[in-house]
């Protein structure tokens, strides 16, 4: 229930930036569906020829993940490059989800990121999804595309995570 009131929180602060009702997108996650996901990758003498979770984009609307130890594994795409995402200690990485990326219009990109398993050392991670309401429509914000055109369509979020 804490994680889901600091995602609330930053939706919030996401639709504040974007110069829209905070209440609507927060209201879109409210009566959500959330997930938490431990995962344990075991050192690996041969890391370089596997990954500790393939490249990826979150379907969620915010992902908040916490590196366990203080071994680095999560690596984002920026410039078409895999970098090494370090972490403070004890601080939550955000992960912005397709659901934001959309809703923002595009404004909020869904980020590619992977985790790669280190030779020697154990890596621990803990993530908390947030996804919208099952029941509710997911697209564009609408006061969003009266300024810009839609390059996405509006779905209701069961299909949109079917997809």
């Amino acid at each position: 229930m804490e994680l889901h009131k600091v995602m609330i929180y930053l939706m919030k602060q996401i639709a504040k930036n974007l110069r829209s009702d905070p209440e609507i997108l927060s209201r879109f996650f409210e009566d959500r569906i959330q997930g938490i996901r431990m995962k344990y990758y075991p050192p690996c003498a041969e890391a370089s020829k596997v990954y500790g979770l393939a490249p990826h984009l979150d379907a969620t609307g915010l992902t908040l993940f916490l590196q366990v130890n203080e071994v680095e594994g999560l690596q984002i795409k920026r410039n078409e490059k895999w970098v090494e995402f370090d972490a403070p200690n004890a601080a939550f990485i955000i992960n912005i989800g397709d659901m934001v990326e959309i809703m923002s219009n595009g404004e909020y990109k869904s980020i590619e990121h992977r985790v790669v398993v280190n030779p020697g050392k154990e890596w621990v991670s803990m993530a908390a999804l947030h996804y919208g309401n099952k029941n509710a429509q997911v697209g564009p914000l609408l006061d969003l595309v009266k300024t810009n055109k839609a390059p996405y369509k509006t779905i209701p979020v069961e299909e949109f995570l079917k997809l």
